[in-house]
């Protein structure tokens, strides 16, 4: 007995001795610890050459600067579905470490809202990071046209070459005809806006619906040199560049196609918005969301948004939350009427 409490008297300083040197609990990384050396995968859910592809590598060359520990940007297009492929992707099964950044269609909040078949993540449960600009979509028509103004479109049937069919290139004038009488035709199956506009150029389809970024960039000399007529923009306000043309909400007749045509195009005010998949670490979306207002403010970022002839209107990522989340606040009977018009669309 006396042996055995010997050995415990010496067993106790040892075990203290040896847990004084245990290692401690390991230290969480920091943002900067965490990012340094690692790729940033942007994910961009369109084909290349539309305005999201431009937006999301213009952003992807820039915002690397900003992030702490200076990761590596590499952009990659997902196209498919009108971006719910790279949205569901980025909701389900890519990383949820702040390692993916996404860019799909304005109008993902109302198809999930809407119940939108093919939609398989929560828009409330991404993390989004900020927006670029408003995203003004518009329909113009080449010169040769029979339809040249918006009374024309109300009369005369005319093809408008489209791409996916869930993407707001025909959602938008699709929606102008369920609400307002419009006679587009859409004529799908191009492959992004640069090949739909090329259609317009062949004369394979009278006109097109698209960005107004995706037509400054591919075409502002068809703009200088009136070789098209822009009939309507899709949007809440007018556009500065386009003072004389009129938004879809304005040709409403009536309270209730206002509302409508209202809740469809807030689309525009989500506009060209980024964001990362569910579950990231507070300090990381932090860095992304820093990082991102960082680069809406570059000089360099700048310099080449104004050489390429776009333009800025940020937002902040938790102010881009709260947005998302107010489609979620549609009263039912509006709700009903909305997906009336969308659901024709799709």
């Amino acid at each position: 007995m006396v042996q055995a409490l010997v050995a415990r008297v010496i067993l106790i300083p040892v075990m203290a001795a040896a847990l004084s040197y245990a290692p401690a609990t390991a230290r969480a990384q920091t943002p900067e610890e965490f990012y340094k050396g690692k790729t940033i995968d942007f994910v961009i859910g369109y084909p290349t050459g539309g305005s999201n592809d431009v937006w999301g590598r213009l952003v992807g060359r820039h915002i690397g600067n900003h992030i702490p520990g200076g990761p590596s940007v590499v952009p990659k297009n997902m196209p498919g579905a009108g971006s719910f492929l790279a949205a569901n992707q980025i909701f389900n099964t890519l990383p949820r470490d702040g390692t993916v950044v996404g860019i799909a269609a304005p109008t993902i909040p109302l198809d999930e809202r809407l119940g939108t078949q093919g939609v398989r993540f929560r828009t409330a449960e991404l993390n989004w990071i900020g927006r670029a600009d408003t995203l003004i979509n518009m329909v113009f028509m080449w010169k040769t046209s029979p339809v040249q103004t918006l009374a024309d479109a109300m009369k005369i049937q005319s093809t408008l070459s489209g791409t996916g069919a869930g993407s707001t290139v025909s959602i938008y004038p699709t929606v102008m005809n369920h609400v307002l009488g419009t006679k587009f035709k859409l004529i799908m199956g191009y492959r992004g806006s640069n090949e739909a506009m090329l259609a317009v150029e062949r004369g394979e389809v009278n006109g097109h619906s698209t960005s107004y970024t995706a037509l400054k960039v591919a075409h502002s000399d068809w703009i200088r040199d009136h070789t098209v007529s822009i009939l309507v923009q899709f949007s809440l306000r007018r556009h500065p560049e386009m003072p004389d043309i009129p938004t879809a909400v304005e040709l409403a007749r009536n309270d209730e196609e206002r509302a409508v045509l209202a809740a469809i195009m807030n689309a525009a005010e989500v506009g060209t918005a980024f964001f990362t998949t569910p579950g990231v670490p507070a300090d990381r979306l932090a860095a992304l969301r820093r990082a991102f207002d960082a680069t809406m403010q570059d000089q360099a970022f700048l310099e080449e948004v104004a050489k390429m002839g776009l333009s800025t209107s940020p937002l902040a990522g938790e102010e881009l939350q709260k947005l998302v989340a107010d489609v979620s606040n549609l009263p039912p009977g509006l709700l009903e009427k909305v997906r009336a018009a969308y659901t024709s669309a799709r």
